[in-house]
């Protein structure tokens, strides 16, 4: 696992538990909606790179 994967999967779990925050503040939905998206990304950036499909 290289540096930019492990990254990339602490930062989406850290984005994620900003949608978790930001439900229970009652924050407006397309905030929350576009932090999901962006810890999403993160996340799926992160494994692929662990799976070796980006090279």
């Amino acid at each position: 696992m290289t540096g930019l994967s492990t990254v990339l999967i602490v930062l989406g779990l850290f984005l994620a538990g900003g949608v978790y925050s930001f439900s229970k503040q009652n924050l407006p939905k397309g905030v929350i909606v576009l932090l999901a998206l962006c810890s999403g990304l993160c996340l799926l950036a992160g494994v692929l790179r662990i799976q070796g499909l980006w090279t």
